[in-house]
């Protein structure tokens, strides 16, 4: 495996030397093995549309009386991957503010909001979608034009963009192995054995698992939209070739010229 950044293997055994943990590679080599941080995060599957916008906590977030920074702090304290109900949206402060009940307001930066649109992108007929939300981090999944599905992602992270527009899933894998580099020198090249769960619709950009990740909610990746190990899992299970991908950034901030995009990567 050549030098680079982010190297990830897949072992078949484990043993102890010295008190010390080892891994055995799928090529029969042993290596010195270390704990690494994983999230067992997963979205939320849903029997009908909900009646209201929602989203997940990304970070501790601190509650306020009233959408400013000058509000009275409340004693209600929300952590990582709550989910929350949001009923308005207010901008003050030079930020978004959303209302999570009467008189509870959260800045922007500690919510990732679903927002749920059952019409279907132009282009899509069946009913059938998968909808990647560039600002909000978010991927939203609709059948029949209702939303059945919903998670937190992780996508492009800038200058590696995760390109905007309508595509279609053209290749499923169950596992595969990604590797790339960007840099000349490829001082940035990565590594992945059994990436899981893939589906590829941009080019070497795919929806799939991402056990490196410990958090999702924030921009991170080669291009390619990453999911938690469970929710690649149940999008995988569901989703057949042809079924249609809509990528957008309802800030506008994504670049949309498709001569600024490369093939992407993971």
């Amino acid at each position: 495996i050549d030098p680079g950044q982010l190297r990830y293997v897949s072992f078949i055994n484990v043993g102890y030397f010295n008190n010390k943990p080892y891994v055995q590679l799928r090529s029969g080599e042993w290596m010195r093995a270390s704990p690494v941080a994983y999230t067992d995060f997963q979205g939320l599957v849903f029997s009908r549309t909900p009646r209201n916008s929602f989203g997940w906590i990304v970070d501790t977030a601190e509650v306020r009386a009233a959408p400013t920074y000058s509000a009275v702090l409340l004693e209600k304290v929300l952590l990582r991957e709550d989910v929350v109900q949001i009923y308005s949206v207010q901008n003050a402060d030079k930020t978004d503010w959303y209302m999570i009940g009467p008189g509870q307001w959260v800045e922007r930066r500690y919510i990732r909001q679903v927002r749920i649109n059952t019409t279907p992108p132009e282009g899509v007929t069946n009913g059938r979608w998968i909808e990647v939300n560039l600002y909000d981090q978010t991927v939203s999944v609709y059948e029949n034009n209702q939303l059945i599905f919903a998670t937190l992602v992780a996508t492009g992270v800038e200058p590696f963009f995760t390109q905007p527009g309508l595509f279609q899933i053209y290749s499923k894998k169950a596992t595969e192995t990604m590797s790339g580099a960007f840099e000349p020198d490829r001082s940035d090249y990565y590594y992945l054995q059994d990436v899981p769960w893939t589906m590829y619709y941009d080019q070497a950009r795919a929806l799939h698992g991402a056990y490196w990740r410990a958090w999702f909610g924030y921009e991170q990746s080669h291009g390619c939209v990453n999911f938690s190990l469970g929710d690649s899992n149940w999008l995988f299970q569901w989703a057949r070739e042809g079924d249609w991908v809509y990528v957008w950034d309802p800030s506008g901030q994504t670049p949309t010229d498709p001569s600024y995009y490369g093939a992407g990567g993971a």
